[in-house]
């Protein structure tokens, strides 16, 4: 390998560029060093705090967001767990209230079958005074239509008259009584007549 040397002929500047090609000319480096040093300033003074303003913003925003997130969260699980409260409450006061649906309806139809049974006790009692007033009065009607009938037989059979009122009450009433107590009846079937008892 060769060493490759440039020289420089003639002009300024021939050591700088015959011993060390990389290194920049003394005015170019003074210069560009006063640029970086300019640009340096600008940007530490300038661009810099406000990049760092922003990036505080930034992470003040989402630590906030998160903060933010993080309360919501909680406030969610307050809220679903007052919601749960709720919702067991509610759930006990609805059973609660079919159980009292329940109770009142057991006790209403216990109070209708207690009118029922009231209304139907009172029908019958009803009935039978009616069915007691017909009997009573069916009764009279009867002894009357027998009166009458018996003395007109008796009165044929005997032949005379029987139509007076004391002697007529007297006669039926008396009839009635021996009929009523089974007197006649055993007369007549219980004791055999002088014929039968020939035979």
């Amino acid at each position: 390998m060769q060493a490759v040397t440039v020289t420089a002929e003639g002009g300024e500047g021939g050591f700088w560029a015959t011993a060390a090609p990389i290194i920049p000319h003394p005015l170019e480096f003074f210069f560009g060093l006063a640029c970086f040093a300019i640009l340096y300033y600008i940007v530490a003074k300038m661009v810099v705090p406000r990049l760092e303003q922003i990036y505080a913003e930034r992470t003040a925003a989402i630590e906030g967001g998160m903060n933010k997130a993080v309360e919501a969260q909680a406030q969610a699980q307050a809220a679903l767990e007052q919601y749960q409260a709720q919702l067991v409450d509610a759930r006990a006061e609805a059973s609660r209230i079919r159980e009292d649906a329940k109770a009142q309806g057991a006790q209403i139809i216990a109070e209708m079958r207690e009118q029922a049974a009231a209304e139907a006790a009172r029908i019958t009692e009803t009935a039978h005074k009616q069915i007691e007033a017909e009997r009573q009065q069916a009764v009279v009607s009867l002894r009357n239509d027998v009166g009458r009938i018996s003395t007109d037989l008796a009165s044929r059979i005997v032949g005379e008259s029987l139509h007076e009122e004391t002697r007529q009450k007297g006669i039926v009433e008396r009839f009635l009584a021996e009929l009523e107590s089974g007197d006649v009846v055993r007369e007549k079937v219980g004791t055999p007549t002088s014929s039968e008892g020939d035979a």
